[in-house]
Protein backbone atom coordinates (compact mmCIF):
# COMPACT_ATOMS: atom_id res chain seq x y z
CA UNK A 1 0.00 0.00 0.00
CA UNK A 2 2.28 2.62 -1.41
CA UNK A 3 1.15 5.94 -2.25
CA UNK A 4 2.78 7.04 -5.74
CA UNK A 5 5.68 9.27 -5.15
CA UNK A 6 4.05 12.03 -7.63
CA UNK A 7 1.95 13.07 -4.60
CA UNK A 8 4.82 13.98 -2.50
CA UNK A 9 4.59 17.96 -2.69
CA UNK A 10 1.37 17.16 -1.26
CA UNK A 11 1.81 14.71 1.15
CA UNK A 12 4.62 16.57 2.35
CA UNK A 13 2.43 19.20 3.23
CA UNK A 14 -0.18 17.38 5.39
CA UNK A 15 2.65 15.79 7.33
CA UNK A 16 3.64 19.41 8.34
CA UNK A 17 0.44 20.44 9.08
CA UNK A 18 -0.05 16.90 11.10
CA UNK A 19 3.17 18.27 13.24
CA UNK A 20 1.12 21.14 14.48
CA UNK A 21 -1.57 19.15 15.00
CA UNK A 22 0.27 16.76 17.32
CA UNK A 23 2.16 19.42 19.14
CA UNK A 24 -1.25 20.76 20.25
CA UNK A 25 -2.15 16.52 21.16
CA UNK A 26 1.00 17.04 23.49
CA UNK A 27 -0.30 19.97 25.19
CA UNK A 28 -3.55 18.55 25.74
CA UNK A 29 -2.28 14.73 27.12
CA UNK A 30 0.51 17.22 29.74
CA UNK A 31 -3.38 19.15 30.09
CA UNK A 32 -4.85 15.64 31.71
CA UNK A 33 -2.16 14.32 33.36
CA UNK A 34 0.73 16.16 34.68
CA UNK A 35 0.02 20.24 34.27
CA UNK A 36 -0.23 22.22 36.94
CA UNK A 37 -3.98 23.36 37.89
CA UNK A 38 -2.35 27.21 37.74
CA UNK A 39 -1.21 26.43 34.10
CA UNK A 40 -5.12 26.14 32.75
CA UNK A 41 -5.51 29.40 31.14
CA UNK A 42 -2.51 29.85 29.34
CA UNK A 43 -2.93 26.17 28.06
CA UNK A 44 -5.91 27.35 27.11
CA UNK A 45 -4.45 29.83 25.02
CA UNK A 46 -1.54 27.79 23.66
CA UNK A 47 -3.76 25.34 22.40
CA UNK A 48 -6.07 27.54 20.52
CA UNK A 49 -3.16 29.10 18.65
CA UNK A 50 -1.65 26.31 17.45
CA UNK A 51 -5.00 24.63 16.61
CA UNK A 52 -5.58 27.82 14.52
CA UNK A 53 -2.27 27.83 13.17
CA UNK A 54 -2.98 24.34 11.59
CA UNK A 55 -6.69 25.23 10.50
CA UNK A 56 -5.15 28.10 8.46
CA UNK A 57 -2.39 25.93 6.96
CA UNK A 58 -5.02 23.21 5.93
CA UNK A 59 -7.86 25.57 4.15
CA UNK A 60 -4.55 27.55 2.75
CA UNK A 61 -4.42 28.13 -0.96
CA UNK A 62 -1.03 26.23 -1.38
CA UNK A 63 -2.71 23.04 0.37
CA UNK A 64 -5.67 23.57 -2.16
CA UNK A 65 -3.14 24.16 -5.07
CA UNK A 66 -1.57 20.88 -4.22
CA UNK A 67 -4.99 18.88 -4.06
CA UNK A 68 -6.56 20.68 -6.98
CA UNK A 69 -4.48 19.26 -9.18
CA UNK A 70 -5.77 15.84 -8.52
CA UNK A 71 -9.64 16.43 -7.86
CA UNK A 72 -12.50 18.60 -8.70
CA UNK A 73 -12.61 20.84 -6.21
CA UNK A 74 -16.35 22.32 -6.38
CA UNK A 75 -17.34 18.51 -6.15
CA UNK A 76 -14.68 16.36 -4.41
CA UNK A 77 -14.55 14.21 -8.27
CA UNK A 78 -11.44 12.89 -9.16
CA UNK A 79 -9.80 13.80 -12.10
CA UNK A 80 -8.84 11.56 -15.13
CA UNK A 81 -5.05 12.09 -14.10
CA UNK A 82 -6.09 11.00 -10.37
CA UNK A 83 -7.90 7.60 -12.16
CA UNK A 84 -4.68 6.96 -14.69
CA UNK A 85 -1.66 7.41 -12.01
CA UNK A 86 -3.04 6.81 -8.62
CA UNK A 87 -3.96 3.16 -7.24
CA UNK A 88 -6.69 2.76 -4.97
CA UNK A 89 -4.54 4.05 -1.84
CA UNK A 90 -3.46 6.81 -3.41
CA UNK A 91 -6.80 7.80 -4.88
CA UNK A 92 -8.36 7.31 -1.06
CA UNK A 93 -6.57 9.92 0.15
CA UNK A 94 -6.93 12.48 -2.33
CA UNK A 95 -11.15 11.47 -1.24
CA UNK A 96 -10.38 12.19 2.17
CA UNK A 97 -8.27 15.00 2.32
CA UNK A 98 -10.44 16.66 -0.08
CA UNK A 99 -13.18 15.69 2.71
CA UNK A 100 -11.16 17.28 5.10
CA UNK A 101 -10.24 20.55 3.80
CA UNK A 102 -13.87 20.83 2.41
CA UNK A 103 -15.18 20.54 5.87
CA UNK A 104 -11.98 22.91 7.59
CA UNK A 105 -13.33 25.73 5.11
CA UNK A 106 -16.74 25.63 6.57
CA UNK A 107 -15.10 26.70 9.81
CA UNK A 108 -14.09 30.45 10.21
CA UNK A 109 -10.85 30.58 12.00
CA UNK A 110 -11.91 32.73 14.42
CA UNK A 111 -14.53 30.19 15.19
CA UNK A 112 -11.57 27.47 15.39
CA UNK A 113 -9.59 29.76 17.71
CA UNK A 114 -12.68 30.58 20.04
CA UNK A 115 -14.21 26.49 20.35
CA UNK A 116 -10.35 25.38 21.26
CA UNK A 117 -10.07 27.95 23.77
CA UNK A 118 -13.61 27.54 25.31
CA UNK A 119 -13.46 23.70 25.23
CA UNK A 120 -9.37 23.55 26.67
CA UNK A 121 -11.09 25.59 29.47
CA UNK A 122 -14.22 23.64 29.92
CA UNK A 123 -12.06 20.95 30.53
CA UNK A 124 -10.32 21.96 33.73
CA UNK A 125 -13.39 23.20 34.80
CA UNK A 126 -15.07 19.96 34.42
CA UNK A 127 -12.42 18.34 36.24
CA UNK A 128 -12.95 20.47 39.30
CA UNK A 129 -17.19 20.47 39.16
CA UNK A 130 -16.71 16.68 38.72
CA UNK A 131 -14.55 16.54 42.06
CA UNK A 132 -16.78 18.59 44.01
CA UNK A 133 -19.97 17.45 42.55
CA UNK A 134 -20.67 20.73 41.41
CA UNK A 135 -22.60 21.26 38.01
CA UNK A 136 -23.44 24.54 38.53
CA UNK A 137 -19.16 25.20 38.45
CA UNK A 138 -19.59 23.81 35.35
CA UNK A 139 -22.41 25.29 33.78
CA UNK A 140 -21.34 28.89 32.00
CA UNK A 141 -18.61 26.53 30.47
CA UNK A 142 -21.00 24.17 29.05
CA UNK A 143 -23.22 26.82 27.75
CA UNK A 144 -20.13 27.97 26.19
CA UNK A 145 -19.74 24.59 24.58
CA UNK A 146 -23.33 23.83 23.52
CA UNK A 147 -23.35 27.03 21.83
CA UNK A 148 -20.41 26.97 20.15
CA UNK A 149 -21.20 23.48 18.97
CA UNK A 150 -24.99 24.50 17.66
CA UNK A 151 -22.88 27.45 15.58
CA UNK A 152 -21.00 25.01 13.91
CA UNK A 153 -23.77 22.85 12.53
CA UNK A 154 -24.63 26.07 10.92
CA UNK A 155 -21.26 26.14 9.21
CA UNK A 156 -21.08 22.48 8.64
CA UNK A 157 -24.65 22.36 6.91
CA UNK A 158 -26.97 19.16 7.46
CA UNK A 159 -30.06 17.99 5.60
CA UNK A 160 -32.35 16.49 8.11
CA UNK A 161 -30.93 17.15 11.44
CA UNK A 162 -28.00 19.35 13.26
CA UNK A 163 -26.93 16.26 15.01
CA UNK A 164 -25.92 14.92 11.93
CA UNK A 165 -23.28 17.22 10.72
CA UNK A 166 -21.72 16.49 14.70
CA UNK A 167 -21.88 12.58 14.55
CA UNK A 168 -20.77 12.76 10.88
CA UNK A 169 -17.32 14.31 12.39
CA UNK A 170 -16.77 10.55 13.98
CA UNK A 171 -18.40 8.39 12.10
CA UNK A 172 -18.72 9.75 8.57
CA UNK A 173 -22.26 8.34 7.27
CA UNK A 174 -23.80 8.24 10.48
CA UNK A 175 -27.05 9.48 10.78
CA UNK A 176 -29.85 10.14 13.03
CA UNK A 177 -32.31 8.34 10.10
CA UNK A 178 -29.64 5.30 10.63
CA UNK A 179 -28.98 5.17 14.48
CA UNK A 180 -32.79 5.83 15.23
CA UNK A 181 -33.44 1.98 14.49
CA UNK A 182 -30.85 0.70 15.03
CA UNK A 183 -31.10 1.69 19.36
CA UNK A 184 -35.01 0.35 18.76
CA UNK A 185 -33.42 -2.96 18.05
CA UNK A 186 -31.19 -3.06 20.57
CA UNK A 187 -33.07 -1.85 23.29
CA UNK A 188 -36.10 -4.19 23.74
CA UNK A 189 -33.96 -7.33 23.20
CA UNK A 190 -31.67 -6.03 25.98
CA UNK A 191 -33.95 -5.31 28.37
CA UNK A 192 -35.86 -8.84 28.11
CA UNK A 193 -32.29 -10.03 28.48
CA UNK A 194 -31.80 -7.94 31.33
CA UNK A 195 -35.00 -8.89 32.88
CA UNK A 196 -34.00 -12.97 32.63
CA UNK A 197 -30.56 -12.22 34.49
CA UNK A 198 -32.45 -10.36 36.95
CA UNK A 199 -34.95 -13.71 37.55
CA UNK A 200 -32.10 -15.90 37.68
CA UNK A 201 -31.31 -17.59 40.64
CA UNK A 202 -27.54 -17.14 40.33
CA UNK A 203 -26.22 -14.49 41.87
CA UNK A 204 -22.99 -13.81 41.60
CA UNK A 205 -20.65 -12.71 44.67
CA UNK A 206 -19.14 -9.35 43.80
CA UNK A 207 -18.15 -8.30 47.35
CA UNK A 208 -14.67 -9.69 45.93
CA UNK A 209 -13.94 -7.50 43.84
CA UNK A 210 -14.72 -4.98 46.36
CA UNK A 211 -11.69 -5.10 48.44
CA UNK A 212 -8.88 -2.96 49.25
CA UNK A 213 -6.70 -3.33 46.30
CA UNK A 214 -3.34 -1.57 46.71
CA UNK A 215 -3.59 1.22 43.86
CA UNK A 216 0.24 0.58 42.59
CA UNK A 217 0.31 -3.14 42.29
CA UNK A 218 -3.34 -2.56 40.36
CA UNK A 219 -1.52 -0.13 37.53
CA UNK A 220 1.34 -2.89 38.07
CA UNK A 221 -1.11 -5.96 36.94
CA UNK A 222 -3.01 -3.61 34.57
CA UNK A 223 0.61 -3.03 33.04
CA UNK A 224 1.51 -6.28 32.72
CA UNK A 225 -2.13 -7.28 30.67
CA UNK A 226 -0.90 -4.43 28.43
CA UNK A 227 2.00 -6.22 27.38
CA UNK A 228 0.83 -9.36 27.28
CA UNK A 229 -1.65 -7.93 24.32
CA UNK A 230 1.24 -6.64 22.32
CA UNK A 231 1.18 -2.88 23.87
CA UNK A 232 4.73 -1.71 23.45
CA UNK A 233 5.90 0.23 25.90
CA UNK A 234 8.85 1.75 23.94
CA UNK A 235 6.52 3.45 21.89
CA UNK A 236 4.29 4.20 24.79
CA UNK A 237 3.05 5.33 27.90
CA UNK A 238 0.58 4.44 30.97
CA UNK A 239 -0.22 7.15 32.90
CA UNK A 240 -2.98 8.39 35.41
CA UNK A 241 -5.68 10.75 34.38
CA UNK A 242 -9.55 11.66 35.91
CA UNK A 243 -11.09 9.94 32.72
CA UNK A 244 -9.60 7.21 31.06
CA UNK A 245 -8.15 7.95 27.57
CA UNK A 246 -5.72 7.35 24.80
CA UNK A 247 -3.56 10.18 22.67
CA UNK A 248 -1.17 9.52 19.84
CA UNK A 249 1.46 11.55 18.21
CA UNK A 250 2.79 9.56 15.89
CA UNK A 251 2.70 5.25 15.73
CA UNK A 252 5.57 5.39 17.51
CA UNK A 253 4.70 7.28 20.22
CA UNK A 254 0.66 6.29 21.84
CA UNK A 255 0.02 7.40 25.31
CA UNK A 256 -3.20 5.50 27.42
CA UNK A 257 -3.93 6.44 30.96
CA UNK A 258 -6.18 4.52 33.86
CA UNK A 259 -7.66 5.83 36.98
CA UNK A 260 -7.45 3.54 40.03
CA UNK A 261 -9.35 2.87 43.39
CA UNK A 262 -8.38 0.93 45.84
CA UNK A 263 -11.76 -0.92 46.28
CA UNK A 264 -12.51 -1.14 42.30
CA UNK A 265 -10.50 -4.23 40.77
CA UNK A 266 -11.95 -3.57 37.85
CA UNK A 267 -11.85 0.04 36.86
CA UNK A 268 -8.27 0.15 36.60
CA UNK A 269 -7.64 -3.09 34.86
CA UNK A 270 -10.19 -2.88 32.46
CA UNK A 271 -9.60 0.57 31.26
CA UNK A 272 -6.08 -0.49 30.83
CA UNK A 273 -7.77 -3.06 28.56
CA UNK A 274 -10.08 -0.99 27.03
CA UNK A 275 -7.35 1.85 26.50
CA UNK A 276 -4.86 -0.96 25.10
CA UNK A 277 -7.26 -1.66 22.63
CA UNK A 278 -7.01 2.09 21.05
CA UNK A 279 -3.22 2.35 21.25
CA UNK A 280 -2.76 -0.80 19.64
CA UNK A 281 -4.88 0.59 16.56
CA UNK A 282 -2.64 3.33 17.16
CA UNK A 283 0.66 2.10 17.23
CA UNK A 284 -0.73 -0.23 14.23
CA UNK A 285 -1.43 2.72 11.58
CA UNK A 286 1.51 2.34 9.43
CA UNK A 287 3.99 4.94 10.30
CA UNK A 288 5.12 5.50 6.38
CA UNK A 289 1.64 7.08 6.00
CA UNK A 290 2.29 9.26 9.16
CA UNK A 291 0.53 12.63 8.26
CA UNK A 292 -1.49 11.55 5.82
CA UNK A 293 -5.20 9.86 6.12
CA UNK A 294 -3.99 6.92 5.30
CA UNK A 295 -1.85 7.27 8.71
CA UNK A 296 -5.14 7.87 10.52
CA UNK A 297 -8.13 6.10 12.27
CA UNK A 298 -11.16 5.25 9.89
CA UNK A 299 -13.90 6.52 12.55
CA UNK A 300 -14.68 6.35 16.24
CA UNK A 301 -16.85 3.55 16.10
CA UNK A 302 -13.85 1.32 14.52
CA UNK A 303 -11.50 2.98 17.06
CA UNK A 304 -14.18 1.52 19.95
CA UNK A 305 -14.45 -2.09 18.05
CA UNK A 306 -10.83 -2.09 19.26
CA UNK A 307 -11.53 -1.45 22.61
CA UNK A 308 -14.52 -2.84 23.46
CA UNK A 309 -13.34 -6.28 21.13
CA UNK A 310 -10.20 -6.23 24.09
CA UNK A 311 -12.31 -5.24 26.70
CA UNK A 312 -15.50 -7.53 26.35
CA UNK A 313 -14.84 -10.33 24.03
CA UNK A 314 -11.16 -11.11 25.13
CA UNK A 315 -11.39 -9.03 28.14
CA UNK A 316 -14.31 -11.12 29.63
CA UNK A 317 -13.52 -14.44 28.17
CA UNK A 318 -13.37 -18.03 29.73
CA UNK A 319 -10.11 -18.46 27.82
CA UNK A 320 -8.76 -15.33 29.10
CA UNK A 321 -9.48 -15.85 32.75
CA UNK A 322 -7.68 -19.52 32.42
CA UNK A 323 -4.82 -17.79 31.73
CA UNK A 324 -4.46 -14.34 33.68
CA UNK A 325 -6.54 -15.51 36.92
CA UNK A 326 -4.05 -17.35 38.35
CA UNK A 327 -1.26 -14.34 38.10
CA UNK A 328 -4.16 -12.32 39.50
CA UNK A 329 -4.03 -14.51 42.45
CA UNK A 330 -0.34 -13.83 42.57
CA UNK A 331 -0.79 -10.44 42.81
CA UNK A 332 -3.12 -10.45 45.28
CA UNK A 333 -2.92 -13.54 47.35
CA UNK A 334 -4.61 -12.29 50.44
CA UNK A 335 -7.81 -11.27 48.06
CA UNK A 336 -7.78 -13.94 45.59
CA UNK A 337 -5.91 -16.69 47.08
CA UNK A 338 -9.02 -18.07 48.29
CA UNK A 339 -11.15 -17.58 45.61
CA UNK A 340 -12.00 -19.96 42.95
CA UNK A 341 -12.07 -19.50 39.09
CA UNK A 342 -16.01 -20.09 38.78
CA UNK A 343 -16.42 -17.60 41.15
CA UNK A 344 -14.31 -15.18 40.14
CA UNK A 345 -14.99 -15.62 36.52
CA UNK A 346 -18.85 -14.95 37.16
CA UNK A 347 -18.15 -11.85 39.42
CA UNK A 348 -16.25 -10.34 36.56
CA UNK A 349 -19.07 -10.85 34.24
CA UNK A 350 -22.03 -10.12 36.50
CA UNK A 351 -24.70 -8.19 35.36
CA UNK A 352 -26.50 -5.29 37.46
CA UNK A 353 -27.62 -1.76 36.31
CA UNK A 354 -25.08 0.43 37.47
CA UNK A 355 -24.41 4.60 36.85
CA UNK A 356 -20.96 4.71 35.49
CA UNK A 357 -20.95 4.08 32.21
CA UNK A 358 -16.90 3.34 32.18
CA UNK A 359 -17.89 0.68 34.65
CA UNK A 360 -20.95 -0.71 32.88
CA UNK A 361 -21.47 -4.41 32.03
CA UNK A 362 -21.53 -5.60 29.02
CA UNK A 363 -25.35 -5.94 28.94
CA UNK A 364 -26.24 -3.01 30.21
CA UNK A 365 -23.28 -0.53 28.56
CA UNK A 366 -25.64 0.52 25.66
CA UNK A 367 -28.26 1.45 28.16
CA UNK A 368 -25.93 4.19 29.04
CA UNK A 369 -25.11 5.24 25.30
CA UNK A 370 -28.89 5.23 24.29
CA UNK A 371 -29.47 7.98 27.66
CA UNK A 372 -26.58 9.97 26.04
CA UNK A 373 -27.88 10.02 22.62
CA UNK A 374 -31.19 10.79 23.36
CA UNK A 375 -30.28 14.08 25.47
CA UNK A 376 -27.47 15.04 23.04
CA UNK A 377 -30.08 14.68 19.87
CA UNK A 378 -32.80 17.02 22.18
CA UNK A 379 -30.11 19.47 23.08
CA UNK A 380 -28.69 19.95 19.62
CA UNK A 381 -32.11 20.22 18.40
CA UNK A 382 -32.96 22.74 20.80
CA UNK A 383 -35.84 20.73 22.73
CA UNK A 384 -34.31 20.74 25.89
CA UNK A 385 -31.65 23.60 27.77
CA UNK A 386 -28.26 23.05 29.47
CA UNK A 387 -29.69 24.33 32.93
CA UNK A 388 -31.83 21.02 32.54
CA UNK A 389 -29.62 18.42 31.90
CA UNK A 390 -29.10 16.70 35.72
CA UNK A 391 -32.74 16.46 36.18
CA UNK A 392 -32.98 14.85 32.67
CA UNK A 393 -30.36 12.69 32.78
CA UNK A 394 -31.18 11.25 36.13
CA UNK A 395 -34.88 10.62 34.42
CA UNK A 396 -33.54 9.09 31.82
CA UNK A 397 -31.33 6.97 33.84
CA UNK A 398 -34.03 5.77 36.43
CA UNK A 399 -36.19 4.94 32.79
CA UNK A 400 -33.57 2.89 31.12
CA UNK A 401 -31.78 1.54 33.82
CA UNK A 402 -34.12 1.71 37.01
CA UNK A 403 -32.02 4.00 39.25
CA UNK A 404 -31.52 7.60 39.70
CA UNK A 405 -28.18 9.37 40.28
CA UNK A 406 -27.08 9.73 43.90
CA UNK A 407 -24.87 12.60 42.77
CA UNK A 408 -23.98 15.01 39.26
CA UNK A 409 -20.70 13.49 39.77
CA UNK A 410 -22.22 9.91 39.39
CA UNK A 411 -24.74 11.21 37.15
CA UNK A 412 -24.60 14.43 34.07
CA UNK A 413 -21.05 15.46 35.14
CA UNK A 414 -19.30 11.56 34.74
CA UNK A 415 -18.05 11.97 31.25
CA UNK A 416 -15.60 14.22 29.76
CA UNK A 417 -16.97 14.23 26.62
CA UNK A 418 -18.99 17.58 26.38
CA UNK A 419 -16.53 19.12 28.23
CA UNK A 420 -14.41 19.52 24.87
CA UNK A 421 -17.03 19.33 22.04
CA UNK A 422 -17.18 15.79 21.56
CA UNK A 423 -20.85 15.80 20.75
CA UNK A 424 -22.23 12.53 18.37
CA UNK A 425 -19.34 10.62 19.99
CA UNK A 426 -21.41 8.96 22.01
CA UNK A 427 -23.28 6.66 19.38
CA UNK A 428 -19.81 5.38 18.71
CA UNK A 429 -19.35 3.14 21.50
CA UNK A 430 -22.18 1.12 20.51
CA UNK A 431 -21.32 0.98 16.87
CA UNK A 432 -18.43 -0.38 17.96
CA UNK A 433 -19.70 -2.74 19.87
CA UNK A 434 -21.21 -4.32 16.64
CA UNK A 435 -18.39 -3.94 15.00
CA UNK A 436 -16.38 -5.59 17.57
CA UNK A 437 -18.50 -8.47 17.81
CA UNK A 438 -18.22 -9.30 14.32
CA UNK A 439 -14.72 -9.39 14.13
CA UNK A 440 -13.93 -11.04 16.98
CA UNK A 441 -15.92 -14.19 15.37
CA UNK A 442 -14.44 -13.44 11.88
CA UNK A 443 -10.85 -13.83 13.58
CA UNK A 444 -11.92 -16.88 15.70
CA UNK A 445 -12.49 -18.44 11.94
CA UNK A 446 -9.42 -17.08 10.29
CA UNK A 447 -6.81 -18.17 13.40
CA UNK A 448 -6.84 -21.68 14.02
CA UNK A 449 -7.74 -22.57 17.70
CA UNK A 450 -7.64 -18.81 18.76
CA UNK A 451 -9.29 -19.06 22.06
CA UNK A 452 -7.05 -22.32 22.96
CA UNK A 453 -4.05 -19.80 22.20
CA UNK A 454 -5.52 -17.19 24.31
CA UNK A 455 -6.15 -19.30 27.43
CA UNK A 456 -2.53 -19.81 27.29
CA UNK A 457 -1.93 -16.20 27.23
CA UNK A 458 -0.95 -16.06 23.37
CA UNK A 459 -2.52 -13.24 22.54
CA UNK A 460 0.17 -11.44 19.83
CA UNK A 461 -2.07 -13.49 16.87
CA UNK A 462 -5.14 -11.82 17.52
CA UNK A 463 -3.27 -8.97 17.53
CA UNK A 464 -1.25 -9.19 14.27
CA UNK A 465 -4.62 -10.40 12.75
CA UNK A 466 -5.89 -6.64 14.14
CA UNK A 467 -3.10 -5.00 12.68
CA UNK A 468 -3.46 -6.92 8.96
CA UNK A 469 -7.28 -6.94 8.80
CA UNK A 470 -7.79 -3.43 9.98
CA UNK A 471 -5.01 -1.34 11.46
CA UNK A 472 -2.79 -0.83 8.32
CA UNK A 473 -5.93 0.11 6.03
CA UNK A 474 -5.92 3.91 7.84
CA UNK A 475 -8.67 5.54 5.81
CA UNK A 476 -8.34 4.18 2.69
CA UNK A 477 -11.79 2.44 3.18
CA UNK A 478 -15.47 3.54 4.54
CA UNK A 479 -16.07 2.26 8.48
CA UNK A 480 -19.14 0.27 6.60
CA UNK A 481 -16.61 -0.76 3.81
CA UNK A 482 -13.92 -2.12 6.11
CA UNK A 483 -16.47 -4.00 8.07
CA UNK A 484 -17.48 -5.48 4.73
CA UNK A 485 -13.67 -6.33 3.20
CA UNK A 486 -13.37 -7.97 6.79
CA UNK A 487 -16.36 -9.90 7.71
CA UNK A 488 -18.13 -10.52 3.81
CA UNK A 489 -21.03 -8.90 5.80
CA UNK A 490 -22.46 -5.59 6.27
CA UNK A 491 -22.80 -4.38 9.67
CA UNK A 492 -25.34 -5.05 11.84
CA UNK A 493 -26.34 -5.89 15.39
CA UNK A 494 -27.24 -9.53 15.23
CA UNK A 495 -23.94 -10.84 15.76
CA UNK A 496 -23.56 -8.65 18.85
CA UNK A 497 -27.01 -9.85 20.30
CA UNK A 498 -26.87 -13.51 19.60
CA UNK A 499 -23.05 -13.23 21.26
CA UNK A 500 -24.85 -11.51 24.20
CA UNK A 501 -27.62 -13.54 24.82
CA UNK A 502 -25.49 -16.63 24.56
CA UNK A 503 -23.16 -16.19 26.80
CA UNK A 504 -25.79 -14.62 29.44
CA UNK A 505 -28.17 -17.70 29.14
CA UNK A 506 -25.63 -19.60 29.98
CA UNK A 507 -23.52 -17.67 32.59
CA UNK A 508 -26.82 -17.39 34.51
CA UNK A 509 -28.40 -20.32 33.45
CA UNK A 510 -31.42 -19.79 31.21
CA UNK A 511 -33.38 -20.63 28.53
CA UNK A 512 -33.55 -17.86 25.77
CA UNK A 513 -37.34 -16.81 25.83
CA UNK A 514 -38.91 -15.82 22.07
CA UNK A 515 -38.24 -11.83 23.04
CA UNK A 516 -34.33 -12.31 23.08
CA UNK A 517 -34.40 -14.57 20.27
Amino acid sequence: MNVDTSLTPLTKRLTEIHHLKDACAVLSWDQETYMPPGGGHARAEQIATIQTLAHAALTSPETEKLLGAWVDMPTGQLLEKSHGELDDSGQALIREVWRDLTHAKKLPPTFVNTLERECSLAQQVWIEARKNNDFGLFLPNLRKVVALKLEETEYLGYDASPYDALLDEYEPGSTVAKLTPLFSTLRPRLVALLQQVRNSSIKPNTTLLSQSFDNEKQVEFGKMVLIKMGYQFDRGRLDLSAHPFTTSFHPHDVRVTTRVFERDFQSCLFSCIHEGGHGLYEQGLLAEHYGTPLGEAVSLGIHESQSRLWENAVGRSQPFWQHIFPLAQEFFPGQLGGVSFEEFYLAINHVEPSLIRVEADELTYNLHVMVRFEIELDLIEGRIQVEDLPAIWNEKMQDYLGMTPDTDSNGVLQDVHWSFGAFGYFPTYTLGNLYASMFYEQAKQEIANLETEISNGQLLQLKTWLNQSIHRWGRQFTPDDLVRQVTGQSPSPEPFLNYLEEKFSTLYSFPLNSQTT
